[in-house]
């Protein structure tokens, strides 16, 4: 019996062809949206939850929770990521990061990227691009209208 990891290197072991990434730029992103994989680079990382051991076991909850916004972008502009625990480690100020499978998550009206577990936060060698700073998208906020249908 194969381990997940094993099934998960070989493709799944069905018969299903892998799909060639196709890489988003961040201009691109929409709220309600996912399944995004995009090549971008961390301005900054802000920990804004910190629940260490103690915490987490005093909760009940095994597992120590924390939370970074980190600001990142590409030539097209920027936007926040949401990192969760071990991504938190990964989004070094100037790293270069491939986010796969990223969603949009809208909070207090504003965009927000995360992935969860369904995806994956790699870090990659250094891009080339600048990133365009003054294109915030997480700055857009967003009201939700219910559309009537006649």
């Amino acid at each position: 019996m194969a381990t997940a990891q094993q099934q998960q290197q070989s493709g799944g072991g069905g018969a299903v062809p892998k799909r060639k990434p196709v890489f988003t730029k961040v201009d691109q992103l929409k709220p309600g949206t996912s399944g995004h994989t995009l090549t971008a680079k961390v301005l900054s990382s802000t920990t804004v939850l910190n629940k260490g051991r103690a915490a987490a076991a005093a909760s009940g909850n095994l597992r120590p929770t924390k939370i970074a916004e980190c600001l990142i972008g590409d030539e097209t502009g920027t936007i926040v990521f949401t990192a969760r625990n071990e991504q938190v480690d990964m989004m070094e100020s100037g790293a270069t990061v491939i986010l796969r499978n990223a969603k949009i998550d809208m909070f207090k009206g504003s965009m927000r990227l995360a992935v969860d577990k369904w995806g994956r936060v790699e870090v990659t060698e250094p891009s080339s691009f600048t990133v365009k700073e003054d294109n915030n998208l997480s700055l857009v906020e967003y009201e939700l209208v219910n559309v009537v249908e006649e």
